[in-house]
């Protein structure tokens, strides 16, 4: 694959952010490709996870960010066990995920996106996952009304599907919420509430 090198479209400003909210130098990278060959998605992938960090060394950001890979990677951190220069991919996937949200590009596979919003969502509401709701929500905001509905009742009788929500996480999951938009500088941090144990939440 070959790339034009344009003098405008280098951005090294973007990757000193990436690097410094992953924590990993880019540059590290000496391209083996043992990430790619590892990576059990990587066929799917329109820039296998070495080119992606390729993209990063060579400043051009807009195919990193751009790309189908960032979405599809699972963050299985495959890649991350293999890599000789001990560069944790993993995370460099994860930022550049929430720096395309930052920038407001849409991502090639809409639905990720979608099921992660929805999916904390109802982390934040309930505690824990109401997947009856969380299939609901996904299956009419994608248009697949009737995505893998004749396994509902199977999952139903085996109870691996409630019908009604549980509400048992919710005094943890809080505090974790807000402990992360204090990090991202949203808010200040409260206090646990007596009821609540404290918590030590990752973002």
């Amino acid at each position: 694959m070959k790339y034009v090198l344009d003098r405008e479209k280098i951005r090294p400003d973007i990757v000193q952010t990436i690097e410094r909210l992953s924590g990993e130098d880019v540059r590290q990278c000496y391209q083996c490709g043992k990430c790619s060959a590892g990576c059990p998605i990587a066929a799917d992938m329109d820039l296998p996870p070495n080119q992606v960090m390729r993209m990063l060394q060579l400043g051009l950001t807009d195919e990193a960010l751009d790309s189908r890979t960032i979405w599809l990677c699972a963050s299985c951190e495959t890649c991350t066990t293999r890599c000789p220069r001990e560069v944790d991919l993993a995370a460099v996937m994860d930022v550049l995920r929430h720096e395309a949200l930052r920038q407001g590009r849409k991502s090639p596979i809409r639905q990720i996106p979608f099921f992660n919003r929805t999916f904390l969502r109802l982390i934040k509401k309930y505690g824990r996952v109401f997947e009856m709701e969380l299939i609901g929500r996904f299956n009419v905001g994608t248009l697949q009304f009737f995505k893998d509905v004749t396994k509902a009742p199977r999952l139903f009788f085996k109870g691996r599907l409630k019908l009604w929500p549980s509400f048992k996480g919710r005094k943890t999951a809080r505090p974790a919420f807000r402990a992360v938009k204090s990090a991202q500088g949203h808010e200040p941090a409260e206090a646990p509430a007596a009821d609540e144990p404290a918590s030590n939440p990752t973002p």
